[in-house]
C-alpha cells in the first residue's frame, strides 16, 4: 500500500496544495471483516487502488484512496478497483457505498456518475468536496 499512498499523496498535493488528507484515514480502517483494500499492480508497479471503511450509518461504507497512477490513466484501472470494491462491500452485507471526490478531479466524477452513483450533500469535513452515493 506505501507506494500507492505515496503517490496519492502527491496527488492531492499536486491539485489541491498542501493537504493533511492523508491523516485522516488510518490503515486499520480498512481492515477485513468491516474494509477492504484493492492494489491493482503490473510488472511489480502500484498502478491502481482504493478502499472501503466503515461508516457511522448502519450498511453504509465509505471509499477512500482512490487513486491510478499517472503512467497507467485512462485504461479502465480505476473503474476495476470501484467494481472491486462494490463487489467486497456486498460481500461483507453493506447495502450503500458513499464517498467524496474534489472539485478538481473531474475524471473521478465522471466515474462515479458512470457507475451509477448519485450526487448527495456532502457529509465529510471539505466545504468543497462533491459526495456520491450508490445503493443496491
Amino acid at each position: 500500500m506505501g507506494p500507492l499512498l505515496a503517490g496519492l499523496s502527491v496527488e492531492y498535493e499536486t491539485r489541491y496544495g498542501e493537504t493533511d488528507e492523508m491523516a485522516f484515514a488510518h490503515p486499520e480502517e480498512f481492515d477485513p471483516p468491516a474494509g477492504a483494500f484493492i492494489v491493482l499492480v503490473a510488472d511489480d508497479v502500484a498502478v491502481a487502488g482504493g478502499g472501503i471503511r466503515p461508516h457511522a450509518d448502519a450498511g453504509v461504507c465509505e471509499v477512500k484512496r482512490m487513486w491510478t497512477h499517472p503512467d497507467h490513466r485512462r485504461q479502465g484501472h480505476a473503474s476495476t478497483v470501484l467494481v472491486a470494491l462494490e463487489d467486497a462491500a456486498r460481500a461483507v452485507g453493506y447495502t450503500t457505498m458513499r464517498l467524496e471526490t474534489g472539485p478538481a478531479q473531474p475524471e473521478a466524477q465522471a466515474l462515479y456518475a458512470a457507475r451509477g452513483y448519485r450526487r448527495i450533500p456532502r457529509y465529510g469535513r471539505y466545504p468543497e468536496a462533491l459526495a456520491y452515493e450508490r445503493s443496491w
